[in-house]
Formats: C-alpha cells, structure tokens, sequence
C-alpha cells in the first residue's frame, strides 16, 4: 500500500495549519505523563515488590527498549501508511499496553508489569516518531527547532503531573505498600489513549507526504539539488543516534533515582516529599523549555547546546559530591539546563528545502533536518532508536547506586552529559571551519540563496561531485550525465 497523497505544510491555510499543530501536540502528553509516572515507580516498586535498585531499573529497559526494538518497524510503518494511520497504530500499542497494566498491578505481577510496559513503549516510540517528524516539516526549516521545542513543553506540563499524582497517592497510607492506586491509574492512561483515538479519527489530520515535499522542492527552483545517499552514509544523523543515546540515556536515569537521590540526603525528605519535589523539578524543566522556544530563535542551537551541556555536566558531578541541600539545589540546576538538549539534538526529518550546499553548514538540530530528502522516516527511525540510552544507563546507576551512596551514581549520568557536550563542540568547530563562527541562528534559506550565487568550486566536496555529475531533468528524478 502507498502512502496516500497529500500535502506540504506550506499549502495548509492558517486555521488548517493551527489545528494540525495542535492536534499532533497533544500527542505530546502522551508519552509526557506516561514517563512522568515511569520516573517514580522505581522507589514505590522497590517498597512493594522488595527488589533492589538495580532490579527496579528493568522498567526503564522495558520501556526504551521497546524504542530500540520497535522504531524501525514504526518508520517502516509510517513510511507505507503515512502519518494518520501510523499515529492511530502507536495509540492503539499504547492503549494496549495501558490496560494490561491493570491486571499486572491488581494480582502484584512484576514481570506482567515489565511486559505491560514493553508494549507502551512500542506505542510510544510510534508516535514519537510520527509526531515529531510532523511537527518539523509543518512550516519553515528554520524555525523547526522552535516548534518541536515549543510543543515538547507541553510534555514537560505533562510530565510533572506523575510524580504529582504519586506524591498524594501512591506513597501515603496503605497506598505506600501496595498498587491499589496504581491499577486506577493506568486504566485512565488507557482511557485517555481510546479518547485520543475518537479525536484524531472525527478531526482529521492533514497528510504532509515526502511526495509532495519533493515537487515543492523542485518547484521552489533553489539550486543543485542531489540524492543524500544511503542513509549509513548521512554521518550527522549516525552520530546523531549516538548523541541522543547519550543524552537521553542521562537524562531518564536523573530522574528515575530522584526519589531515593532526595531521601538518601538525609535532610528530613521521605518518599512523599520526594516524589513532589521531583515534581517541581520537572516544573523547572519546563519552564526553561519555554525559555528554550525564544532562545532558539537567536542563537546557534549547536552553540546553545555546547553551553548547556557542559552545566549538565557540571552539575551532575556537584550532585555526587555535595551533601545535603547544596546537592538538592544542583539537582535543580541539573534539571533547567537539560531542558534545552532534547529539542536541539539531531532529528533527522525532511525539510522542507534543500541544497548540495547546505551540507554541515547548519546547527544540530538543521543538520538533521535539511539533508535526507526521501530518507527521512528511515532517518527518524534511527534516531528515535537512540532512546536506547534509556534502557541501560538506569541499569549502569542502579548497580552503582546498590554497591555506593545513591549520590555517587550520579557520575553515571554525567559521562553521558559530558558525551553531548564534545559532540555539540565538534558541531560548532565543524561548522566555524567551513562558514566562520556564528552566534545568531541562520536562516537556512538565506544560506541556500547564498550558496546558489557562489561557483561550483566554492561549494562542499561532496556537494561538487554531485553537482558535476547529476543534472536535474525533471521534477521528480536525477540523472547521472558524467
């Protein structure tokens, strides 16, 4: 079956283009509030199940794994079926897997409980990667970085709504040493996959197809445009799954452990507490992400990321040295500056425009974005699969945290931190190297207008082999003439 044919963001009127926004944002609390509840399971299941905190991290493995096993098979989906039925299959896997959470937590069942979360997670990654690649080519290239940080903040809202929830119900009363609450709440996640179901099915959601977006590209009339290759040759979107891997790998084992990081301090903290505080870590999150949408705006995000990587960085190892409050307020800090790396890391999804000579010439974010052309749902496949490092970089603390002070894992997720700072400085060397340094963001257009006025020995390397042995002859094809 062929996707079925549709259009480009740029043909959508306003209010089109409003409610297909809105519509795929929403998606957004979906895997917001899902991991907002994941990030407290851990201490209330070591409680109820008596299980260590290396034992407790197998949710986390269930459920990035599941990104790691199923993004491929969800890109492949969404490629055939295009974007609506693909979203309509995630929400039916995370439903799925929602409901059967209901029996796992009633009869106290920690494997069903793993599995039930393996089957979310497979939803999830679905959505994820039929969202996010949607939300990027609905509009200008240039302000994609804003538009996915802006929507992935309302999944910051959603998920400080977990730990909320958990702070009131599951660590007070008879509630602290059993899963009566739990059961209740995963059948209402349920509940909410099924409404987003009927919504989607009666509103509708515009079909952008990579079709489409290729004859707006020859339309558009830019310049040289050539084939990106395989795509195990598109080295910004390979060394963008190992980046995500890193980060994301980081940033959910920081908040996995918070509940015993914050009672381990031995300030006074119990699991109640804990879980609120973690709460309102996940506010500060998402406030900065907010602040992350103006940001983007004006600086380099490959800049932007170098800096705020670096204070994740910094703050972690202050986290594992620190005693008592002083760890708790660089908890915080830890929490607003990993607010900016996930909307800037390397997506790598179609762009609306793009040139031979804008190859490694944009930030991290518009280096996944601008190059794959037909590649894309394949590109955004893999890069979603980097979630990966959320699997095991939980397993990694929770050994350390069971044989040390749960403070002194935190180094754990420091080395991933650290890890996303060199590669967003390479970023930003590469990019000095071959256009100078910049401290604004480009307009990826105004660079590619540019690039069409310089000869063809100004270009990339790469960009002149192509440009001298493929000749643009119709709207739909290259042709090898050399």
């Amino acid at each position: 079956m062929a996707p079925p044919a549709g259009l480009t963001g740029a043909q959508l009127g306003q209010k089109q283009w409003a409610s297909a926004f809105a519509l795929v944002t929403s998606l957004c609390f979906t895997w917001g509030f899902a991991y907002g509840l994941l990030s407290v399971l851990n201490a209330h299941f070591q409680t109820v199940f008596g299980i260590t905190k290396l034992q407790s991290a197998f949710l986390q493995l269930a459920y990035f794994g599941a990104y790691f096993v199923w993004a491929p098979f969800a890109s492949a989906i969404i490629g055939r079926i295009g974007y609506n039925k693909g979203i309509h299959v995630g929400l039916a896997l995370y439903s799925i897997g929602a409901i059967f959470c209901w029996p796992s937590a009633k009869f106290e069942t920690y494997g069903g409980f793993v599995g039930s979360i393996f089957v979310t997670g497979c939803g999830l990654s679905t959505l994820e990667v039929a969202a996010n690649s949607y939300i990027t080519v609905l509009g200008t290239p240039h302000y994609a970085a804003a538009r996915l940080n802006f929507s992935h903040g309302f999944q910051a809202v959603a998920t400080f709504a977990g730990p909320l929830i958990a702070s009131r119900w599951f660590f007070t009363g008879a509630n602290a040493t059993s899963l009566g609450t739990v059961q209740w709440v995963y059948l209402a996640v349920a509940g909410s996959g099924i409404a987003l179901h009927i919504l989607f099915f009666f509103c509708g959601l515009p079909e952008i197809t990579e079709e489409a977006l290729a004859e707006e590209i020859d339309d558009s009339k830019v310049g040289t445009i050539y084939s990106p290759g395989p795509l195990w040759k598109q080295y910004h979107c390979v060394l963008g799954f190992v980046a995500l891997t890193a980060y994301y790998g980081a940033q959910v084992t920081v908040a996995s452990f918070a509940v015993n990081f914050l009672v381990d301090q031995k300030v006074g903290i119990d699991q109640s507490k804990a879980s609120q505080l973690l709460s309102f870590c996940q506010i500060t999150f998402t406030i900065s992400r907010f602040i992350g949408v103006a940001i983007l705006n004006f600086i380099d995000p490959a800049l932007l990321l170098a800096v705020y990587g670096f204070c994740c960085s910094l703050f972690c190892l202050l986290v594992s040295q620190l005693p008592g409050y002083r760890a708790v307020g660089c908890f915080f800090c830890l929490f607003f500056f990993e607010s900016i790396c996930y909307p800037v890391r390397p997506f790598s999804y179609q762009a609306i425009i793009h040139s031979s000579s804008s190859v490694k010439r944009q930030c991290i974010f518009s280096l996944g974005t601008k190059n794959l052309r037909v590649q894309t749902k394949r590109g955004t496949g893999l890069i979603v699969m980097g979630v990966v490092g959320g699997a095991w970089y939980p397993l990694a603390q929770g050994a350390l945290a069971d044989r040390a002070y749960t403070r002194r894992s935190y180094l754990v997720p420091m080395s991933g931190f650290f890890a996303v700072t060199i590669y967003a400085i390479g970023i930003v060397v590469d990019q000095t190297r071959k256009n100078g340094f910049a401290f604004r963001n480009r307009d990826g257009l105004s660079v590619m207008h540019a690039a069409d006025s310089c000869p063809a020995e100004s270009l990339p390397d790469d960009a002149k082999v192509h440009s001298n042995s493929e000749k643009r002859v119709s709207s739909d094809k290259l042709i090898a003439v050399a």
